[in-house]
């Protein structure tokens, strides 16, 4: 306008530039804004559980908690654990694309106000390349946090066993996840080192309670006896909802030394399978002790004899109760016969 090479230059780099670089900010930020209320869509889609192969998903513990009337329970946790995961996944997508965008604007910046970019972009692709072969193992932790998630293969609250860790699952992040043990202890687990999971809260749990009689003991009578206490359970208006299918007695499992051990599974609520089995323990001992049948224990009778009282044990004559040639119990010295 002015005809004036040097106010024309001053124009550039006064309002040119920075109305350049204001405009590659701004677009930067509509783009961000754009694609994160485009994840928040999905995550509200995901959370009432309309996407795909979602809204099919019905586990056991819900089918038998309807049957109980606790539809609307098993339904509530269930829609919690997926808006959870779905969170989860949507703060991992912001967080993706918020770097991503950001750094693309940068760049554009930088080649804006004149930076040559090109050796900028070859470095930081060296620079990637050597990250990753130096970052082996941290790439490993990602990939595994990231499919840990996606297949919601535990989440926070869980009870799993990592291996050598075993615990109530406190936070899940996309490298470490945090266990508590029972003792109080706090593991701190890499997700690319945990080879398997057992998850022992998901969908429905079992309470597997095994009981010893003496070999004595009328089996049938002690099977019917077993049913009834675990009927009493199932039918007791405290334990709707835990236990959620008939309890079983599935019979014999093991002729130990000592004792017939039986076998009583329990189907119960996702964490509920400690409780009931030590419930389940306790009335099957009180029942027991009523009709008289016997928890037998390890018993050990051990005969010591001394060769210097062996005249006194001798002089004890036949007649004599056992054990009376030697102290029961006591251990033997280096002159002491081996005991019998």
């Amino acid at each position: 306008m002015t005809e004036n090479e040097t106010a024309s230059q001053l124009a550039e780099v006064l309002l040119g530039k920075p109305a350049a670089v204001l405009g590659l900010i701004l677009l930067g930020w509509f783009a961000r804004w754009l694609l994160h209320r485009l994840i928040d869509r999905v995550v509200r889609r995901a959370e009432h559980g309309v996407l795909a192969g979602r809204s099919g998903r019905i586990s056991l513990g819900n089918v038998a908690a309807r049957e109980h009337g606790d539809a609307g329970t098993a339904t509530s946790a269930a829609a919690a654990r997926r808006g959870q995961r779905a969170a989860t996944m949507g703060s991992l997508l912001k967080s993706t694309v918020t770097g991503v965008v950001y750094g693309i604007v940068g760049i554009m910046v930088l080649a804006e106000i004149g930076v040559n970019v090109a050796p900028l972009i070859a470095s930081a692709g060296v620079v990637g390349v050597a990250l990753g072969f130096g970052a082996q193992s941290l790439v490993k932790d990602f990939l595994s946090g990231i499919f840990m998630i996606i297949e919601d293969q535990y989440g926070v609250g869980d009870v799993i066993d990592a291996g050598e860790a075993i615990g109530t699952v406190e936070a899940v992040s996309l490298r470490v996840t945090r266990l508590r043990a029972q003792d109080g202890t706090v593991w701190y687990v890499r997700n690319g080192e945990i080879l398997r999971i057992g998850n022992m809260s998901q969908n429905w749990a079992r309470a597997v309670v095994d009981v010893g009689v003496g070999y004595g003991e009328d089996l049938v009578r002690v099977k019917r006896v077993l049913t009834e206490v675990a009927h009493d359970m199932w039918e007791d208006e405290d334990f709707r909802g835990i236990i959620i299918e008939e309890p079983e007695v599935t019979g014999v499992e093991m002729l130990a030394a000592d004792s017939v051990n039986l076998r009583v599974l329990v189907k119960t609520a996702p964490m509920q399978q400690w409780a009931v089995a030590r419930t389940l323990r306790e009335r099957i001992k009180a029942r027991f002790d009523h009709e008289g049948i016997e928890i037998p224990f390890q018993q050990r009778v051990i005969w010591h004899r001394d060769d210097r009282s062996g005249a006194a044990g001798d002089a004890a004559g036949p007649d004599a109760a056992p054990g009376t040639a030697g102290t029961p119990g006591a251990s033997a010295g280096k002159d002491d016969a081996p005991p019998v």
